[in-house]
């Protein structure tokens, strides 16, 4: 009997480790492809180029907004566990660039993010996915949001609140345009807007006829450009696009082809307008207000050979005032008074220049700075002494660039590998 026993508890004691071997064979759930470069440490959920596309007189005339204000909503995707990776990264080609202060901000790629606390002299790479990185906006050194392009109009959008080192996904962005954040809820993007930091999406009305993209300066200051046959307007809403009214008209001598906004008040619009190109030429004028549109200076007003006259502007107009290079830059606006842009010559040897006003656009300056580089250049400005300035070429690493004294002097402070 004592015997029997003991061979029973025997054959019980091995089914059950069997059974407990059996459990621990388990496949282990699939990684993302969003993951987080940096090991040991513990996972953590998170809750600016130009368009290719003088005083004047004010006009009031009424504009009828299209039939819009539908809602978009984008299911977020799970949040994203990171997990860490040593894998190495091809950090060569920037493609967004953003930063908190002078010392501190990131730069994105294809299928990467860093982030730099030294000014660009070092880098470490704090996200690895798939998708290029098409914008990065920060709101503060933590919140982080970077919207990434998985292919056609696929464009996820990443959270992060710990200033880059662990990231989610928190939807799908329903536009191309200009994103930014106003606060950790509330996001702009084009004619969108999202008040749950950009789960959903819905759209603001806006006029017909729309050259490039309409721009809000927040939920309910925006701008935007139309154009008839002859004539260009640009346009105010008070009330989030339930009403526009034209603000400022001109002639025209040649189509719009493209137009770029930026605001840092309510009260506030930097207006470029592109006009034509040609032989490796592109004319573009870049107008300002700072009175909600009652007056407008004549930042930049660049007329070439090939593009024709800058847009308002008649075609034998060629007195400025001039940026460098023969087609537009990046712009960049740091507030109602102080602006950077850069300027592109395809046909020189050292093909990026830059120029600024700092006084809301009464002069503006050119430096005598020339950098290399043939594709994309980016700037990152913080304040009218202190800014980024990246390049970019196909076969070449991208370039950093640096100043210090308000774009006088530009030192090269990282080459990216």
């Amino acid at each position: 009997m004592l015997k029997n026993i003991l061979i029973m508890a025997i054959l019980g004691l091995s089914v059950a480790l069997s059974g407990c071997e059996i459990a621990g064979s388990q496949p282990s759930s699939q990684k993302s492809d969003v993951t987080k470069v940096n090991d040991n440490q513990s996972n953590q959920q998170a809750s600016e180029p130009s368009p290719t596309s003088t005083n004047t007189s004010s006009s009031q005339t009424s504009v009828t907004p299209t039939d819009s204000g539908k809602t978009t909503k984008t299911t977020p995707a799970t949040q994203v566990k990171n997990t860490s990776t040593k894998s190495k990264v091809n950090m060569s080609m920037v493609t967004a660039v953003r930063l908190a202060d002078f010392s501190s901000g990131w730069v994105g790629g294809n299928g990467w993010m860093a982030k730099t606390t030294t000014g660009g002299k070092s880098w470490t790479v704090v996200y690895q996915g798939s998708g290029t990185v098409q914008q990065i906006f920060a709101l503060n050194h933590s919140d982080v949001w970077a919207a990434v392009n998985q292919g056609g109009n696929n464009v996820r959008l990443l959270k992060s609140a710990d200033g880059g080192q662990h990231w989610a996904v928190i939807g799908i962005i329903p536009c191309n345009a200009y994103l930014h954040f106003t606060s950790k809820n509330t996001a702009l993007c084009g004619n969108y807007f999202s008040q749950n930091g950009g789960e959903t999406w819905r759209a603001l009305s806006i006029p017909k006829n729309v050259v490039g993209e309409a721009y809000f300066h927040d939920v309910k200051n925006g701008w935007s450009v139309t154009q008839s046959k002859n004539t260009f307007y640009v346009n105010r809403t008070r009330d989030g696009g339930k009403s526009w009214s034209g603000v400022m008209s001109k002639s025209l001598f040649s189509p719009i082809n493209g137009a770029l906004i930026r605001s840092t008040g309510k009260d506030d619009a930097w207006v470029e307008l592109i006009g034509g190109t040609g032989m490796t030429q592109t004319s573009y004028t870049v107008l300002h207000t700072i009175d909600d549109g009652s007056s407008w200076k004549t930042v930049i007003a660049n007329s070439t050979a090939g593009g024709g006259p800058a847009p308002g502007f008649s075609q034998n107009y060629n007195k400025g005032p001039n940026n460098k290079g023969s087609k537009p830059g990046p712009l960049y606006v740091v507030n109602p008074q102080v602006a950077f842009m850069g300027g592109t010559c395809p046909a020189c040897d050292n093909p990026n220049s830059i120029g600024w006003t700092k006084d809301a656009g009464k002069t503006w300056v050119n430096s005598t700075v020339a950098l290399t580089g043939y594709g994309d250049s980016y700037l990152a400005i913080s304040d009218e002494n202190h800014g980024w300035w990246i390049t970019t070429e196909n076969e070449k690493p991208s370039r950093m660039y640096t100043t210090s004294d308000g774009g006088v002097h530009w030192n090269l402070v990282h080459i990216f590998q």
